[in-house]
């Protein structure tokens, strides 16, 4: 059985039935770092991974619908969350503004 490479972003399951997605994975130090959907980060080394995916404890899922379990985000009185984003994020100074060219 081949065992696939930790995808940064992407989100498994222990056969426990804990969803957890990877955040970072180290090839120098030979580790991976994930999170729960509760928010608790824990660390894995790469045999484990390798031999959590050859026993069949672990395998790959889909991400849960309410991912704000994992980033603690709270809903504001309109039941939107707050995506870290104001609305007029796209409204930048030109570098050339404040260049009077009639001068």
């Amino acid at each position: 059985m081949t065992v696939p490479q930790p995808g940064i972003g992407e989100w498994y399951r222990l056969s426990g039935g804990e969803l957890f997605e990877v955040v970072a994975v180290d090839t120098d130090d030979g580790t991976i770092e994930i999170q729960y959907f509760d928010g608790t980060v824990e660390e894995m080394d790469f045999e484990d991974w390798e031999s959590q995916w050859e026993e069949g404890l672990l395998e790959a899922a889909d991400p849960p619908e309410d991912w704000s379990g994992s980033v603690d985000v709270e809903p504001d009185e309109d039941g939107y969350r707050y995506d870290g984003y104001d609305d007029d994020r796209n409204l930048r100074a030109s570098p050339l503004d404040g260049i009077d060219l009639f001068d």
